[in-house]
């Protein structure tokens, strides 16, 4: 074990927890040193790109993300998968809530295709990258969020070429959706389901 003598102090607990972190950590030289760092426990998460072969289209979430405003994100808008907390679930139960709530879509089943640290330098999140295929008639609600949880949740229902072109053009920053959609090209996931 090359880290010992963890003490952990609380900076924040106000939405998620924020600790300060201080330890002893073994360099690959063999020397000791004490390194600090704060680290943000928010929980893990699931997310999910909804994708339609016999329309070829996808369906993404905008919203807002007052970080995102912070730091350069002139209306603090992004384009997103649907994705959402844990809470205790399974991811896979996770996400089909999560699906439901934000975009009005009873899934019968999805497909893991990733898990993933969101930001190992400072989150211990992990994300756990589903796909699901939909159609029509699983609809159920209009989507949109939870009134609870305070969301404004936009639905888009999009051409997967149009879907594309936004992440080439660099109007998607949001790296979950930017590996969702990787992944539906590199295999192939609008071609495959009409052969």
């Amino acid at each position: 074990m090359r880290v010992k003598d963890i003490d952990s102090q609380l900076l924040s607990d106000n939405y998620y927890i924020l600790n300060k972190l201080t330890f002893k950590y073994l360099m690959s030289n063999g020397q000791w040193v004490t390194q600090m760092r704060e680290v943000y426990d928010r929980g893990d998460g699931a997310g999910i790109l909804l994708y339609n072969p016999q329309k070829q289209t996808v369906i993404l979430t905008k919203q807002f993300r007052m970080p995102t405003f912070m730091n350069d994100n002139t209306d603090g808008y992004l384009v997103e998968i649907c994705a959402g907390m844990l809470d205790k679930d399974n991811p896979e139960a996770c996400i089909i809530r999560e699906t439901e709530e934000e975009v009005g879509y009873r899934l019968k089943k999805v497909k893991k295709v990733y898990e993933a640290y969101s930001s190992p330098g400072v989150m211990t999140e992990k994300m756990h990258f589903f796909i699901g295929e939909y159609t029509d008639d699983m609809k159920v609600n209009d989507g949109g969020g939870l009134d609870s949880e305070h969301e404004d949740i936009e639905v888009l229902e999009l051409p997967f070429s149009e879907a594309i072109n936004m992440l080439n053009s660099g109007k998607i920053h949001d790296t979950r959706t930017i590996v969702l959609l990787q992944y539906a090209l590199i295999h192939n996931l609008m071609e495959a389901q009409n052969n």
